[in-house]
């Protein structure tokens, strides 16, 4: 082999070797936003997934969807899940992921990921509240003042897309599927027993007294349904782990 070719060989070898690298680093940097994510949604500090987190506006084919009732497609009404989020006395969140499966696309452009997430969620609702929320998220046993207690763990799973943006990446499609839910004092499979789907379906979190806030209207049908645990349903793959792909538009949405 002549001295040209060799060189010709390292320099494709090194080349390959860099490629490596920044998807080794994007990996890790992806994985650093989504759990920032967290980190800011459990201490209510949801402004700053706004301001730091998500694709800037104006960015094409944004999306995000939580429950089964459809998907938001605009950036403004993405941001109403996180704009204005009260800091509730007595409320906690604790939202932990796992088992990440992420993707790095081959031109660097995008990313998939895929999160288990375990968690609990608690407060107090006023007795002027307890009426607009249905007892079954309650347990059993009040506070002293008259004011209920909402505790529950929750199991979901978080399909999300990546886009790098000068040079740093980017919440730009947004899945959350509920795998199942279970108060305090309440085993998963009898608090799946209850009336919820019309009640989960509106209910995007619990504020300041425990007063119920619901979703905004959403923009379209749902493009993604979820099977919460369920009685008469079986347990399903979904979404697919990514796989790896080339271009966005080589991979499923």
């Amino acid at each position: 082999m002549s001295v040209e070719d060799r060189l010709a060989e390292l320099e494709s070898r090194l080349a390959a070797a860099e490629l490596e690298a920044t998807r080794a680093k994007d990996r890790g940097d992806v994985e650093n936003v989504f759990s920032k994510y967290m980190y800011y949604h459990n201490a209510f500090e949801d402004q700053r997934i706004i301001d730091e987190l998500w694709v800037a506006k104006g960015t094409e084919g944004v999306r995000s969807q939580y429950t089964n009732e459809g998907v938001f497609t605009d950036w403004d009404s993405i941001m109403e899940y996180h704009r204005g989020r009260p800091h509730p006395i007595g409320k906690l969140l604790m939202h932990y992921t796992t088992t990440p499966v992420i993707e790095v696309s081959a031109d660097g452009r995008t990313a998939k990921g895929l999160w288990i997430m375990m968690g609990l969620e608690s407060g107090t609702s006023e007795p002027s509240e307890i009426e607009n929320v249905p007892p079954f998220m309650f347990v059993e046993k009040e506070l002293p003042d008259g004011r209920k207690v909402w505790a529950h763990w929750v199991w979901c799973k978080y399909g999300i897309d990546f886009q790098k943006q000068d040079g740093e990446w980017k919440i730009w499609r947004f899945r959350c599927y509920e795998v199942a839910r279970a108060s305090y004092d309440e085993d998963w499979i009898n608090f799946a027993a209850h009336e919820r789907a019309e009640f989960d379906a509106k209910l995007m979190y619990f504020g300041d007294d425990g007063k119920p806030v619901f979703y905004p209207p959403v923009d379209g049908p749902t493009v993604t349904k979820s099977f919460p645990y369920a009685l008469d349903t079986s347990e399903k793959l979904l979404p697919e782990p990514p796989l790896p792909y080339s271009e966005i538009q080589d991979t499923f949405a």
